[in-house]
């Protein structure tokens, strides 16, 4: 099975404040700010290395007060999200993390307007961690 890191979603409070340090003072890269209406959040983009094996910080602000973000933001505060895993057949590794006992928050994949498939694990299952699958198209 290959998996590899895809990203590391940060939540942010404030979209612009978070760039002012990773993108301005840490200089990454800027590639593109997203509105994902559907999950109620503004993403920004910013890879870290290039080509295939280029993985991302994801900057994730809610833009709605009734959003998952905004609960664990209101426990924990802004930082560190969730840890996000590119597999090559999500619905393999959803089976076998159930076969292990892991407690899974998508039981089944759910599909992005691109055709990205996602399921998150339940962090009690991860030592603590918000973990994110990723199976991208194509």
């Amino acid at each position: 099975m290959t998996t590899k890191l895809d990203h590391l979603a940060i939540a942010v409070p404030d979209l612009d404040a978070a760039l002012a340090f990773y993108r301005d003072a840490l200089g990454l890269e800027l590639q593109r700010i997203e509105q994902v209406e559907r999950e109620g959040v503004r993403i920004a983009f910013l890879p870290l290395g290039d080509g295939p094996a280029t993985s991302w910080i994801e900057l994730v602000q809610p833009t709605r007060d009734d959003t998952g973000i905004v609960r664990w933001m209101a426990k924990h505060g802004p930082g560190m999200h969730h840890v996000c895993l590119a597999v090559a057949d999500i619905e393999a590794t959803l089976a076998r993390l159930a076969a292990h006992g892991c407690e899974l928050i998508n039981p089944q994949p759910v599909t992005r307007e691109d055709g990205t498939r996602y399921a998150f694990v339940h962090p009690r299952s991860a030592f603590g961690v918000l973990v994110e699958l990723y199976e991208k198209p194509g």
